[in-house]
């Protein structure tokens, strides 16, 4: 079983549910900038445009000049796809990566 996370990373897992429901999307995402920021994206599934919600989510992130990455939460069925965690490592080498269910519960911390 993960280990509880942090108030401030708890956040990022509320703030990705809520992007999620708000538009019905397979994913949603939450990173935290070196500022504190947070920043959410959901899945984008267009005919000519498809993007993760982490991608989307680092994208709203680096759009407000963000340089560095705390930390990120993905929730969906899925985990966080390898072109969103690339987008994470490019900031954050070393920033956590949660994963939970669409009810919240965490499913685990790390790039798998």
């Amino acid at each position: 079983m993960p280990e509880p996370l942090s108030a401030e990373d708890a956040k990022l897992v509320t703030l990705a549910r809520a992007a999620r429901a708000r538009v019905g999307a397979v994913q949603g995402a939450a990173v935290r900038d070196g500022a504190g920021r947070t920043h959410t994206g959901v899945t984008v599934a267009l005919p000519s445009l498809r993007l993760s919600a982490l991608q989307v989510a680092v994208v709203a992130a680096v759009g407000t000049g963000a340089t560095a990455l705390e930390a990120a939460a993905v929730v969906g069925p899925d985990g966080p796809d390898p072109a969103g965690l690339a987008a994470v490592r490019d900031l954050a080498p070393d920033a956590p990566v949660h994963r939970a269910d669409p009810d919240g519960t965490l499913r685990g911390t790390g790039d798998d």
